[in-house]
C-alpha cells in the first residue's frame, strides 16, 4: 500500500486508537498519502507496533481517552478535523466480561463523545466508526448482512451494538456524515496481542511450541487481512459523500468461514511445522458461528479483498519470523519497526 492518491493529501484526519493494531496500519498508510494526522490514544508509544519513530515524529500524538469529551472536542475544534476514524475501543472479549463497566464506558460513551464533538464542528466531512461482527449477536441465518438486527448479548457484543446504533442515530437525527464498518477477525503484521488466535498460533508455529486453544476449536469465524480492511475504510470515507451513503453500515470480509482448528492447521502448515495444539474447551460468552457477507461493499463501494486468507497468513508469518526474538520481550522494552 504505497501508491499515493490525491484525495488524502493535506486532509486533516483524527484517528482514535491510532497506535493499536488496525490504527497503526491506517496511520502509516495515510502518512504515505500526505494526510495531516492527529492521533489520540491512551498509549501513544506502544512497545510493539508497526509505527516507526519517524512515523510518530510526523503526526501530532495526544495521550488521552475518548471518554474525555472536553479533550475530544478540543482536538476536533483546534485541528479543524475533516475526517475521523474512530477505532479506539476496549476490544478483547474476555477483558470486557471482567470489566463490563469499563467496556461500556469506553465503547459506548467514547463513541457518542466522538459523534457529539463532530456534530458541533462544521469542518467535519466524514466519520467512520469501527463496529464489529459481534454487534450482530447470535443469528439463525448466516452470513450476517448489514440489515440483520443488532442483538449483542454479552458485554463486548452489546457495547458494539449500542455504539453502532448511536452512530446511525446521529445521522438520522442530525444529518452527521457517519458510516459504520463491521469486520470479523482482522489479522496481519504487527499484532502482538497473543490472546487473539492468529498471532498466538503464528508465534507458536514459528517457535515450534504447543498452541493452547481456549475453545473446542469448532467455532466458525471469518478472517480478513489488515491491509484489506484499511483499504475498505479509506474507500468508504472517500466515497460516502459522493454516493450519499451516510448512516449506512458496511461489512468487510473475504467471505471464507473457517473453524478455529482449520485455521490453526493452516498456519502451522504454512509455517512449515507439524500441527501442535492442546484444546482446553473452556471458552465462555462466545458465539458459535459468525461470518459476514461483503456483497454490499462489492456492489456499492467496488471494494474487494486483495489478499486471500492464505496469502495474508503467509505475509504475517514471514513478517513475524523477523521479530521472533521480540515475542518474549513484549513488556520488557520499546520496540519500533
Amino acid at each position: 500500500m504505497t501508491k499515493r492518491q490525491g484525495f488524502w493529501k493535506n486532509k486533516k484526519v483524527l484517528i482514535t486508537g491510532f497506535s493499536g493494531f488496525l490504527g497503526s496500519h491506517l496511520t502509516r498508510f495515510l502518512l504515505n498519502q500526505g494526510a495531516d494526522i492527529t492521533g489520540l490514544d491512551i498509549k501513544t508509544h506502544r512497545k510493539m507496533t508497526v509505527l516507526t519513530r519517524q512515523d510518530l515524529e510526523r503526526i501530532k500524538t495526544i495521550k488521552g481517552s475518548v471518554e474525555d469529551y472536553p479533550l475530544v472536542f478540543k482536538i476536533i475544534k483546534g485541528a479543524r478535523i475533516e475526517y475521523v476514524f474512530h477505532l479506539a475501543a476496549k476490544a478483547l472479549v474476555g477483558e470486557c466480561v471482567k470489566e463490563p463497566a469499563k467496556a461500556f464506558s469506553t465503547n459506548i460513551k467514547g463513541t457518542w463523545n466522538i459523534l457529539e464533538a463532530s456534530r458541533n464542528r462544521a469542518s467535519v466531512k466524514g466519520v467512520i466508526v469501527a463496529s464489529s461482527d459481534k454487534a450482530y449477536g447470535s443469528q439463525k441465518n448466516l452470513p450476517y448482512k448489514e440489515d440483520c438486527p443488532l442483538s449483542g448479548e454479552h458485554p463486548y457484543d452489546v457495547s458494539k451494538s449500542c455504539a453502532d446504533l448511536i452512530a446511525q442515530a446521529y445521522f438520522k437525527t442530525y444529518g452527521l456524515p457517519v458510516c459504520i464498518v463491521r469486520c470479523g477477525n482482522i489479522f496481519g503484521p504487527g499484532d502482538f496481542n497473543f490472546s487473539r488466535i492468529v498471532p498466538d498460533a503464528v508465534r507458536s508455529a514459528i517457535q515450534n511450541k504447543t498452541l493452547v486453544i481456549r475453545s473446542d476449536g469448532k467455532s466458525t469465524r471469518d478472517y480478513i487481512y489488515v491491509e484489506d480492511v484499511v483499504m475498505g475504510y479509506l474507500i468508504l470515507a472517500q466515497k460516502m459523500r459522493k454516493l450519499k451513503i451516510s448512516g449506512e453500515a458496511f461489512n468487510f470480509s473475504n467471505e471464507l468461514p473457517l473453524s478455529v482448528l482449520s485455521l490453526v492447521k493452516m498456519i502451522y502448515k504454512l509455517a512449515g511445522r507439524e500441527s501442535n495444539y492442546k484444546i482446553l474447551g473452556d471458552a465462555h460468552h462466545e458465539i458459535r458461528a459468525q461470518y459476514l457477507s461483503a456483497k454490499k461493499a462489492h456492489r456499492i463501494l467496488g471494494w474487494t479483498p486483495a489478499f486471500s486468507l492464505k496469502k495474508g497468513l503467509k505475509n504475517t508469518i514471514e513478517w513475524s519470523k523477523e521479530y521472533v526474538n521480540e515475542f518474549s520481550s513484549v513488556n520488557a522494552r520499546d520496540c519500533f519497526f
